[in-house]
């Protein structure tokens, strides 16, 4: 099953349970709210979505400095943050906060590995996160199709168990 594919199985299980959905994305830059909302009724699920492409982005969202600065934008601890204050802004069911470093080193930011990607979904009950690597790929889109995939599959485990 492809990407598109994939998502679009997503917004109709989230249709189907009632559930909603919101993201904050900075590397996949609004990629996972396109893909959801490719889906004819995804309006009754996607509450909104952030693209915090930015640190100071995330910061306005509600992604405490201190986290950044302690961690780096590209954690464990940021993509918790970014899934939990996307969840709170919108009151949401499930929140997925991504952040990560596509095909070159960012040089605003000292903690970037190329390929890199670290997200977190968190729902009502739990908080699930991961870290992957994204092999290099010829451009952009592919980069965050590639990181959208790895989120996808991991969005429809957990739906098995809400």
């Amino acid at each position: 099953m492809n990407v598109r594919e994939k998502y679009n199985q997503i917004t109709l299980k989230l249709i189907e349970r009632g559930l909603t959905i919101t993201t904050m994305e900075s590397c996949t830059s609004g990629q996972i709210a396109s893909l959801l909302t490719d889906t004819e009724g995804s309006s009754a699920v996607m509450k909104g979505a952030f693209v915090t492409y930015s640190n100071e982005a995330k910061i306005k969202q509600g992604v405490p400095k201190e986290i950044i600065e302690k961690y780096g934008v590209y954690s464990e601890e940021t993509a918790v943050s970014m899934a939990k204050e996307a969840r709170k802004a919108y009151d949401a069911d499930i929140a997925i906060g991504v952040t990560g470093t596509m095909g070159n080193v960012d040089p605003a930011n000292n903690d970037s590995v190329p390929g890199t990607v670290f997200f977190a979904i968190c729902t009502t009950k739990d908080i699930y996160f991961k870290r992957f690597e994204v092999a290099p790929k010829e451009n952009r889109l592919e980069y965050k199709l590639a990181a959208c995939d790895v989120i996808a599959d991991c969005l429809l485990d957990l739906l098995k168990d809400i």
